[in-house]
């Protein structure tokens, strides 16, 4: 099952024409971490907010 927070990942991802490589690295100092959700993981909630937070930081 798709994870809800990667459809807003993917969108940001579009919009600012980063890899998911550079936008797991700068949201979570994880490289790998687009991947990993399109893959089925399911991030701990400390690093759900971390993402989110990134993601109203950038856009405001």
């Amino acid at each position: 099952m798709r994870h809800p927070l990667l459809g807003e990942i993917e969108q940001y991802i579009e919009r600012h024409g980063l890899s998911p490589t550079r936008f797991g690295r700068l949201a979570v100092k994880d490289p790998r971490f687009v991947y990993d959700l399109r893959a089925g993981r399911t991030p701990r909630l400390v690093t759900q907010s971390r993402v989110s937070a990134f993601l109203r930081q950038a856009d405001s």
